[in-house]
């Protein structure tokens, strides 16, 4: 062997066999010098002790250019090298790979200062296609490939058009079925089922309520009405359009053109309705039933020339009361609806004409098949004829009377009598502000099978009286087996009539009917209060407010069965 081959080299690894020696070795070299249990762990047992320590390259382990992340509800693979492994099949990585990591690490530590880092390129992520998350046991969703159809486009058609049609009934076609259409081409086809726009309501387009409209803006708002129209409205039984101040005419002109199965027709706060669009709605609408026109200006010769023509069709309409529209009602009372069975009139609140001249018996022998008659915030003054042998021909099919008021009401007796003579199925009355009528005067009505009965007393002069009342027990009396909500708010019946009235409740062998009652501002006791409650257990609704002769923690609003119980243990 050569003399030089036993010389210790300069070298790193020969003050690693040397460190032990002498400690002026290691002084020389001072904290260069590494620690003698790090020297023993680097040194291989098959080389001889004064072989030449030359480090030994590892075979480099190929390992994947990814690694896989575990995201909330997908995996993520990111790649760290070139596109070479695309198409190979991986794994994830196995445990104590970090470890293996980490000490080769702290092996290239020892080394030479002077090797510079080279830092991966910057990782990318990418989706795992559907097929090979079925080769790893990692049971997450993952997101499919954009070459793949996504869930939405999976779907059948039909489904997404009954998902549609709950939206559609709670929240109107327009303009969820306009947004949906640009999702995809299978979801396009879907909202552009005319089952879906069957019923469509629009309100501001475009613009907010009180803006002036500008010329681009008008011509995009009938643009759009007039594709809509051509493209939606096929099948379009309801439409309805609220708060509109131009180009009404336009869309009920476009609308009846494009709709010839329309129905019913709402124009709610809307001004500029002249007589061309009531010209259209005769030459096109062939099945117009309804016409709500509340709180709208329209041309009332238009709509007076549409009803001489085409009233026979008509059976519901709703209009606001004012002084130019006073013909609308004699021509109905003339005969130009005959088939008419929904009439509402009304007025806003803080309207200062609410008389309604009206002849009674001609709108009775007018419209014989009326079954809901209307007349909201409006003093009604019966006329009648000279001959009183028609007075007793009545509305036979009337259902619904409404004449609630919060004004003075010039209501009686004998002019309810006149209204509701022969009104055998009447299962609706409101009577709200009506302070003329007395439970006898309701007591004789002919129906006998009565469901709602409200007679509060709402702004009116009334309220707050000292004079007192008597007779609600026959009103509780006669239908006590039928009632479900009975509204007497206000009404200053005594204590003892009170107790009588609700006493009735409960008798028949057909009692648990009521569901709510109002007996707020009365002078209810708790006698009286607890046996109507103890009677009936379906009460869902109880108003004690404002009831001078309760204890001050029962007047309150009672909703529920379970709160009304509780209530029924305090009184006892």
């Amino acid at each position: 062997m050569d003399s030089s081959e036993t010389q210790p080299l300069p070298s790193s690894d020969s003050r690693e066999d040397t460190a032990p020696s002498t400690s002026k070795t290691s002084g020389q070299h001072g904290q260069d010098a590494p620690k003698p249990k790090k020297a023993s762990l680097k040194r291989t047992t098959g080389e001889p002790k004064n072989a030449k320590s030359k480090k030994r390259k590892k075979p480099r382990v190929s390992q994947p250019g990814y690694r896989v992340e575990q995201g909330e509800d997908m995996l993520f693979v990111i790649s760290s090298t070139t596109s070479q492994y695309e198409g190979s099949a991986w794994k994830p990585p196995k445990k104590g790979s970090k470890k293996k990591k980490l000490t080769k690490g702290k092996s290239k530590a020892g080394q030479s200062g002077r090797k510079k880092t080279v830092r991966a390129p910057k990782p990318k992520l990418e989706a795992i296609p559907a097929e090979k998350t079925e080769k790893t046991d990692v049971a997450f969703f993952v997101p499919q490939d954009a070459m793949d159809h996504r869930w939405g486009q999976s779907v059948p058609e039909e489904v997404l058009i009954n998902i549609f049609q709950f939206v559609v009934t709670q929240d109107g076609a327009v303009p969820f079925l306009c947004r949906v259409g640009r999702v995809c081409h299978l979801w396009n086809a879907a909202a552009s089922s005319p089952a879906l726009w069957r019923k469509v309501t629009i309100g501001h387009c475009w613009i907010a309520p009180g803006k002036s409209q500008q010329p681009t803006t008008e011509k995009r708002i009938k643009g759009t009405l007039t594709w809509l129209s051509q493209n939606r409205f096929s099948q379009l039984r309801d439409f309805s359009l609220y708060h509109w101040k131009k180009n009404v005419n336009y869309a009920v002109e476009t609308v009846s053109q494009n709709a010839p199965h329309l129905r019913s027709l709402t124009l709610s706060y809307c001004t500029g309705l002249t007589g061309d669009a009531f010209h259209s709605l005769s030459l096109h609408s062939r099945s117009l039933q309804s016409i709500n026109l509340q709180y709208s200006e329209f041309q009332v010769e238009g709509l007076l020339e549409f009803l001489e023509s085409h009233g026979s069709q008509i059976k519901q309409m709703l209009y606001t009361h004012g002084i130019s529209y006073n013909r609308v009602l004699a021509a109905v009372t003339r005969g130009l609806c005959p088939d008419l069975e929904l009439l509402e009139v009304n007025t806003k609140l803080d309207s200062k004409d609410c008389e309604l001249h009206i002849n009674i018996q001609a709108l009775q022998m007018a419209c014989p098949n009326l079954k809901t008659f209307r007349m909201l915030n409006v003093r009604p003054l019966l006329k009648t004829f000279r001959n009183d042998a028609d007075s007793t021909l009545g509305f036979p099919l009337l259902e619904e009377m409404c004449i609630a008021t919060t004004s003075y009401s010039y209501m009686t007796d004998k002019d309810l009598r006149d209204i509701l003579s022969g009104s055998t199925r009447l299962r609706v009355l409101d009577l709200r502000g009506c302070s003329r009528i007395t439970p006898s005067g309701l007591a004789a009505l002919p129906c006998d099978a009565l469901e709602c009965l409200y007679w509060g007393q709402y702004f009116t002069s009334n309220v707050g009286s000292s004079s007192t009342k008597k007779g609600l027990h026959m009103v509780t009396e006669k239908w006590s087996r039928t009632l479900q909500q009975l509204d007497v708010a206000n009404q200053l019946f005594t204590e003892e009539e009170l107790e009588i009235a609700m006493s009735y409740f409960g008798r028949g062998t057909e009692a648990d009917t009521l569901r709510s009652l109002n007996l707020s501002g009365t002078r209810i006791t708790p006698p009286a209060l607890r046996s109507v409650i103890g009677q009936m257990t379906s009460l869902n609704y109880l108003n004690l407010s404002s009831c001078r002769y309760l204890p001050r923690g029962m007047k309150r609003i009672y909703r529920g069965q379970e709160d009304i119980r509780q209530l029924l243990d305090k009184l006892d």
